[in-house]
């Protein structure tokens, strides 16, 4: 038989080369190689090029994964890896004899003159400095990754060509990363801080947010993963806000819009009765949007729009993504959220018995014109707080407009969009509100795409146009206009399943919030208000994922009461060396611009959540005295690609199935769960089968050390009773739970155990 080699060329095949390959990938696995043999062997065809041989043994490994043999994961890992590196090895011009790493200079010199790496990666080092950083990339640690790990971070990740060559390898897309994120530094520092960043990130101790590990060290190094605009009730802010999210959406960005300012339906407009359209006609421009918007054919834009319960239009939005009614209504390619007050969910709960349950519908445009003040302006500090008092007073006002509900025909809503769409998301406004560290600089109305995100935020003023001339008598339109507080924030995030103890966590955290720091100095972002709020808030969200995989190897069971003592634990100490990092950086560096009277600096921060033992009273000192370089630091975000490469379970969920088949849009890609072994095999239980009681008590022990929020998802099934859901809800509020990402559903066709089936 003849082969076709990667470079063109002929030869007769020789056996003795894929037994070679074979051996490799087997090494160390327990397996026998005789299976990957005895598979290849009947599938040899004449002509054959070596590139489908290979991928038939990588297809041959990944069939082969089970929950009896997991080891061949890590064969369909080494496999592909070979693939990687004969692929670079052709593109790179290293010839056929050469494999794996190559010059690290030389690629990044390539990249540069290719335009796939930006120029200013090449100025901010010397030949000297990347040849060092070149000798100090760790090929061996590729052999960290399991197969769906390195699959995604080489075909997410790692820099390609136009037409999808490969140049970059795994190890060399962390360091170019690093690399980037080091430019923050003094230049005599940058290599140091290089070698530091590069460990983390490829020892898979932490992952970087998508947009930074995409586009760090790129042309265009837009890294931040979130954005939050406000849209105020005018035709001029409304655009205004789309064109944002247009600009975000094409760079790679989430975002969250709020939307809650802009009057209902029937809603008068200049004086003119019943001639507002409301606030559906604007959700789906946003929708169309997200969809034109397109990152380069990639994927759509994603966004999430977010509407005060109380607001008149709330029927109709939260039937946005349901399959009845009429389609001219819908927008199916938005992500809704709700914006839910304390006095809802007392009304829920009928403790104001006066009330007996009612709940009162308004539009914002008639109280601002009838109260002179905006009810989404405020919030409850206490439980009969300003928003409560404002609510009633606009209630019992006879001029005021109002539709009569109960609260529970609300709920009921509520839950029936959950069940069909998996959304609204919920944003519990006033928890929110009470724990802002930063309230002496604003308010925040609603979360980002993935219900993380807590910040201050606020519309930008009207636009103001001018002609001018410039020098040689040229006329001009020159637009100026208020920046309001647009919500940008830097993501990344700790592998729990490599930081099993604070030890770890206390040499890992101020290493990521260091590299989060600096993408705000480096970051080219998008949207100009943006820059300035980054200037003046530098918000960083660290985040954690590997949650149930650190549980699993603790021989933590998920449904118990060491769990969330755990929980409650491993998160004060994440915190603590977080707030003790940023301090240190405050010190370094300086402190954010509005640091003064933040509760970081008065110490109510510390005080809210009880935290009264000698370390924390020392550290609240060091900030009083230093500053905190970070306004806001914590978010735990979804997770979902990089705790894929970082092999590890997902954010802070518990796992899905133990094994189960991914389907993506050209493969099924085998998951499955990390260590899986005799000890670890009960402690995976499946998200659907838990207890949700238990999930929310742990979200919300983690909770009190988050300055932010967590992407927090429910997981019900068609056995999941409506007043199970809504209990969840009340708990979840209770307990002082900020915010619910997905109410995720499974129609479950097989009664039996899965953990007994298998």
């Amino acid at each position: 038989m003849i082969v076709v080699k990667r470079n063109g060329q002929t030869e007769e095949m020789q056996f003795a080369k894929f037994k070679k390959v074979i051996d490799y990938a087997m090494d160390g696995s327990g397996l026998s190689d005789i299976e990957m043999e005895e598979a290849l062997l009947p599938q040899l065809k004449d002509r054959m090029s070596t590139k489908q041989i290979q991928r038939i043994l990588i297809q041959t490994a990944t069939e082969k994964i089970s929950v009896e043999q997991p080891q061949w994961e890590k064969v369909a890992a080494k496999l592909y890896l070979y693939d990687l590196y004969k692929e670079a090895a052709v593109n790179r011009g290293y010839g056929s004899k050469s494999f794996g790493y190559g010059s690290f200079y030389d690629l990044v010199q390539m990249l540069t003159q290719l335009g796939l790496y930006g120029a200013y990666v090449r100025k901010a080092y010397k030949k000297s400095e990347i040849e060092e950083l070149g000798r100090y990339i760790k090929p061996e640690r590729d052999e960290l990754f399991t197969y769906v790990g390195v699959k995604t971070l080489a075909e997410r990740y790692c820099v390609r060509g136009f037409n999808k060559e490969v140049y970059e390898l795994p190890q060399e897309a962390f360091m170019g990363v690093a690399m980037a994120i080091a430019a923050a530094e003094k230049p005599g520092d940058r290599v140091r801080w290089a070698k530091e960043f590069y460990d983390v990130m490829s020892l898979l101790q932490m992952t970087a947010a998508t947009p930074t590990m995409s586009n760090a060290r790129k042309p265009y190094n837009q890294m931040s993963s979130c954005f939050i605009g406000t849209m105020d009730d005018s035709l001029e802010s409304i655009f205004h806000v789309v064109d944002q999210f247009s600009q975000v959406s094409k760079y790679g960005g989430g975002m969250g819009i709020y939307i809650g300012k802009v009057r209902a339906a029937n809603s008068d407009i200049r004086g003119f009765k019943g001639t507002s359209g409301g606030v559906i006609p604007w959700a789906r421009i946003i929708n169309d949007t997200a969809v034109a918007c397109n990152q380069l054919g990639m994927r759509s834009g994603a966004v999430s729009v977010t509407l005060d319960i109380w607001h008149r239009d709330i029927w109709e939005f939260l039937n946005l993504k349901t399959n009845n009614g009429d389609e001219r209504r819908k927008a199916h390619d938005i992500f809704p959220a709700i914006s839910i007050p304390d006095v809802f969910m007392r009304q829920l709960k009928k403790e104001t018995r006066v009330r007996d349950g009612k709940f009162y519908l308004m539009c914002p445009h008639e109280i601002r014109s009838v109260m002179g003040w905006s009810l989404e302006d405020c919030y409850d500090e206490t439980e009969q707080g300003e928003f409560t008092r404002r609510y009633w007073q606009c209630v019992d006002h006879p001029d005021l407009k109002k539709e009569e509900v109960l609260a529970i025909d609300l709920l009921k809503a509520i839950i029936k969009s959950d069940t069909e769409t998996g959304t609204p998301f919920q944003f519990y406004r006033d928890s929110v509100n009470r724990m802002n560290p930063n309230k002496h600089a604003g308010m925040i109305y609603s979360s980002n795409l993935c219900m993380e995100i807590n910040q201050n935020m606020s519309a930008s003023g009207p636009v103001e146009r001018r002609i001018s001339k410039d020098r040689d008598g040229n006329e001009y339109v020159a637009e100026t206009r208020r920046s309001g507080d647009f919500v940008v924030c830097n993501l990344g995030s700790l592998n729990l399943g490599r930081l099993q103890d604070e030890q770890s966590i206390a040499k890992v955290v101020p290493v990521v919030i260091r590299m989060l720091d600096n993408v705000i100095t480096v970051n080219h972002l998008p949207v100009k208000q943006a820059e300035q709020t980054n200037s003046n808030y530098r918000s960083i969200g660290l985040g954690t994922f590997g949650y149930h995989h650190m549980l699993a190897i603790q021989g933590i069971q998920w449904e118990s009461e060491e769990h969330v003592a755990f929980a409650d634990r491993i998160y004060e100490a994440i915190a603590y060396h977080a707030i003790k990092a940023s301090c240190d950086l405050a010190r370094e560096k300086g402190a954010y611009p509005l640091f003064s009277e933040s509760e970081w600096a008065t110490g109510a921060y510390f005080e809210r959540r009880e935290y009264t033992s000698e370390r924390w009273k020392a550290l609240a000192a060091d900030v009083a005295a230093c500053g905190l370089r970070n306004a806001y630091l914590m978010a735990v975000a979804p997770n979902g690609s990089s705790s894929q490469y970082g092999g590890s379970t997902q954010s802070i969920d518990p796992i899905y199935a133990r094994f189960y088949l991914d389907e993506k849009k050209n493969a099924v890609i085998p998951i499955i769960a990390p260590d899986l072994n005799a000890d670890t095999f009960w402690l995976y239980k499946e998200a659907h089968l838990i207890d949700q009681s238990w999930s929310i008590r742990a979200c919300a022990a983690r909770q009190r050390h988050i300055d932010q929020s967590q992407s927090f998802n429910l997981y019900i099934t068609p056995q999941t009773k409506a007043a199970d859901i809504a209990q969840f809800y009340v708990s979840a509020w209770e307990q002082g739970v900020k915010t619910l990402y997905y109410t995720r559903s499974r129609s479950v066709e097989v009664e039996d155990c899965a953990a007994c089936s298998a």
